[in-house]
């Protein structure tokens, strides 16, 4: 959330748009709450690794780790929800998006949707959002109407908290910086990745910012009077960490207590396994509405491997055999069209 409170500040245009996409969200998400079971959404990914040492090239194996766990959290395919205390299975919605690296990149060319750059930055900082400006030492975003951009890097601090796991950006704001990081040390289910965050459910809990999720403690320092925005998350007074057991009660909310286990906490990666129907619904509005654009994306579409040619004039309209012409000697009946003879008839 510092991001966020750092963007309030410096962008009125940020304040204005996050506004008007809550409204709409609260409004969009009853309606969706009773519709019909949705289709399956794709959405584009690309990864920037930023690296300084070997370690911090992680591999296409790691990176390809983290998406088949986002791909089980975000379609409720996760072997672990079965741990869900039985007062919350009632709860656990299925936000049905899938996430696959992009094949075509911003210019139509193929790839593997891992861009790999060098660095010399130790660390990042999200409060310059060095991370996501070539300019800076990182990597710049690819169009987010087309990709989720998603930013690894080796170390990742914010000014004011220390080290981070990781950052998302909310819906609503500038399209440079738009997208998520994520620490080397939090990302993917092995290589880098080190205990106990290496589950790839910062990615899960980040992506949920992304697609307008609150904290499910509504951001109050223990308050007991914030919400998420969500009714079926019940209220709590902070982040809850590590593995808590169950119940663990607080503002008043027993006999359940915490639903510490939701992806939107800050517990342990081996600890959350659960997003909740009403959270479902809110994600599925900022798919139909501030980040809809990305339904449309041609990122999954295989690019040719030659670009189509475009001349800068057209080309005659004339036969192939008028355009050749008349040879001296026998009688020309085939004639080269670029690719292969084809027969013309005698001239």
């Amino acid at each position: 959330m510092e991001q966020h409170t750092r963007m309030l500040e410096a962008e009125p245009v940020y304040r204005a748009n996050r506004l008007t996409i809550e409204r709409f969200s609260l409004e969009r998400a009853r309606v969706a709450l009773r519709a019909a079971a949705p289709r399956t959404i794709t959405i584009p990914v690309v990864v920037h690794v930023l690296h300084s040492t070997a370690a911090e090239n992680i591999s296409e194996e790691q990176v390809r780790s983290q998406i088949a766990v986002l791909n089980q959290d975000f379609q409720r395919k996760n072997p672990d929800r079965s741990q869900t205390p039985a007062p919350f299975r009632g709860a656990i919605g299925n936000p049905k998006v899938r996430f696959q690296l992009a094949v075509r990149d911003p210019n139509g060319s193929p790839t593997n949707g891992i861009t790999r750059t060098p660095t010399t930055k130790p660390q990042f900082d999200s409060g310059a959002n060095d991370i996501k400006f070539t300019a800076q030492g990182g990597r710049d975003a690819w169009p987010r109407d087309r990709y989720l951009n998603l930013w690894v890097g080796g170390t990742v601090v914010d000014p004011v908290v220390g080290a981070l796991l990781g950052y998302a950006q909310f819906p609503g704001g500038p399209a440079a910086t738009d997208g998520v990081v994520i620490a080397a040390t939090g990302f993917g289910t092995l290589g880098t990745a080190q205990a106990p965050f290496n589950k790839g459910r910062t990615a899960t809990h980040e992506i949920g910012h992304w697609l307008n999720l609150l904290h499910i403690w509504g951001d109050d320092n223990g308050g007991c009077q914030g919400s998420d925005n969500v009714a079926d998350t019940p209220n709590q007074a902070g982040p809850n960490s590590g593995c808590p057991s169950f119940p663990h009660r607080t503002c008043q909310n027993g006999p359940h207590g915490d639903m510490f286990m939701n992806y939107m906490d800050y517990t342990d990666d081996a600890c959350m396994f659960m997003f909740t129907k009403g959270q479902v619904a809110r994600m599925r509005t900022t798919l139909q509405g501030p980040r809809a654009t990305i339904l449309a994306s041609d990122a999954l579409a295989p690019a040719a491997r030659v670009a189509r040619l475009a001349l800068p004039t057209r080309a005659p309209k004339a036969s192939l055999a008028t355009l050749v012409g008349a040879e001296a000697g026998s009688q020309v009946t085939t004639v080269f069209d670029g690719a292969g003879w084809v027969q013309v008839g005698a001239r």
